[in-house]
């Protein structure tokens, strides 16, 4: 018989009533879902976006569960140590949960996983701070694709412009940004206005645990063929 890790006693840091209950009742549904799914991955991600992230989990809702948030009480509930571990082999993944990173539970077949989460792609608007993936440059001269109402938003935004017989004019060439570098304010919402979408939302896949296996993934990618 394999040994039983059901039913231990899982300690949580000192807190206030609302918050340890909520730790306790997010611990117990970890322990249900270990029971539940046939398999566990961590996944990071680049360039979260909350409500596409939402799409994508309710996509997989009927036979799939994701945890992003509480890392420290996940590793808890899974168990640090093999003496403290829900399962045999899981404080492995515990070991590996940390930063911007999830759990995924889920009964799909691991090459279906791999699949799903290799063609996993969404592109965004960069946000503030984001390295840009393209110098964009604008030619003096001008700028049809703005209305002549923009023009004193667009100055404001550090734009050399000016109202040309009501057609906004850029009176010499203007960097928007450099590939490379981070993106300014100002930046960012002259991109958008430009339409153009510098952030990709990709989940890449860490690690993968089932009973008896345990799998590290150096480079997800290289999994989905």
């Amino acid at each position: 018989m394999p040994k039983s890790k059901r039913n231990k006693l899982v300690t949580l840091s000192k807190t206030k009533k609302r918050g340890k209950e909520q730790k306790e009742s997010l611990v117990k549904t970890v322990h249900e879902c270990i029971d539940k799914y046939n398999s566990l991955y961590i996944f990071s991600f680049e360039n979260l976006r909350n409500t596409k992230f939402k799409e994508f989990r309710d996509q997989l809702k009927s036979n799939s569960r994701f945890f992003l948030g509480g890392n420290k009480v996940l590793q808890i509930a899974l168990g640090k140590t093999p003496a403290d571990e829900i399962k045999d082999g899981v404080h492995k993944v515990s070991e590996l949960l940390s930063g911007e990173r999830g759990l995924f539970f889920t009964n799909l077949s691991k090459e279906e996983v791999f699949r799903i989460f290799g063609e996993f792609e969404e592109h965004d608007y960069a946000r503030t701070g984001s390295l840009a993936t393209e110098t964009v440059e604008l030619v003096e001269g001008p700028l049809e694709q703005f209305t002549h109402d923009m023009e004193p938003f667009l100055r404001k935004q550090g734009m050399p412009v000016r109202l040309n017989r009501g057609i906004v004019e850029l009176i010499a060439n203007y960097t928007v940004c450099q590939e490379g570098e981070h993106i300014s304010p100002e930046a960012s919402r002259i991109l958008r206005l430009l339409g153009i979408q510098m952030a990709t939302f990709r989940l890449h896949l860490i690690c993968h645990w089932s009973p008896g296996d345990f799998e590290v993934y150096e480079d997800s990618t290289e999994l989905v063929s």
